[in-house]
């Protein structure tokens, strides 16, 4: 069995790998002050609720975009499955081809997400991952990872209205109905839904014409199935997207 983290800012999605397959998908919060022992304790907690507190796992492999918990989370995971984790960085195989300015400053998440994609979809290809950031990535046709944009997420969008406004809530991202909203929560909801799937759709246009030929369109991270059927594009929705990156690299890291 291979254990995947892929650890974001505000959760840590983990998957089970038996071979190829994913087993096993769950979330954990990302907590700054948790320590190892606690997260090793829910991790374990986790395996046992799904039965596989027994098994023996070969390896363990850590995306991340919070530097400051890779060593505690990787020493949780020696703790609870007895293995040694890779960490995603410099110094690891991962056979994307990285044509940005600096090469080291791409993220884990944009990594993992960019080797999976060049894996299982036609190229060229756009990967859009909302999560607490909305990124995008662009894979031209030779599968190099060109470089992409970054915005604010959905929810950080969200606690902005809400928080930095007199008069305007918090509310639910479900069904927004209508573009034109008739009272607060319903214009809300549009400007946040309609709104990002507008940008995804109009962003998809402009890169494309970049490109200078059509390209696959991706979407992953937790917001994607809540935006991706307001898109007037044809995205496919793949929710383990940067786990399947995670497995692959693992596996370009093994000795032969």
């Amino acid at each position: 069995m291979l254990l995947v983290m892929d650890m974001g800012n505000t959760c840590i999605t983990l998957g089970v790998y038996d071979q190829e397959q994913l087993i096993l998908t769950a979330r954990l919060s990302t907590d700054r002050v948790r320590t190892a022992d606690q997260y090793a304790v829910e991790l374990r907690n986790i395996l046992a609720l799904h039965g596989l507190e027994q098994v023996t796992f070969r390896g363990a492999i850590i995306g991340s975009v919070v530097p400051g918990l890779n060593s505690i989370l990787s020493r949780a995971v020696e703790l609870a499955v007895r293995v040694n984790p890779l960490v995603v960085g410099s110094g690891i195989k991962t056979g994307l081809n990285i044509k940005i300015d600096d090469p080291a400053q791409t993220g884990a998440d944009l990594v993992c997400g960019g080797v999976a994609a060049v894996a299982k979809y036609d190229l060229p290809c756009i990967v859009f991952d909302l999560g607490t950031a909305t990124t995008i990535s662009v894979l031209n046709q030779q599968g190099e990872f060109m470089g992409g944009t970054i915005t604010a997420g959905i929810g950080i969008s969200l606690d902005a209205l809400a928080n930095r406004t007199a008069q305007l809530p918090h509310v639910s991202l479900k069904n927004p109905g209508k573009v034109i909203g008739t009272n607060t929560v319903d214009a809300m909801k549009s400007g946040l839904i309609y709104g990002t799937a507008s940008m995804m759709d109009g962003m998809a246009d402009r890169i494309e014409e970049q490109l200078g030929m059509p390209a696959t369109l991706v979407a992953t991270g937790g917001r994607a199935k809540e935006v991706v059927p307001y898109c007037k594009r044809t995205m496919f929705i793949d929710d383990n997207l940067l786990l399947d990156g995670l497995r692959i690299i693992f596996y370009k890291n093994q000795k032969k």
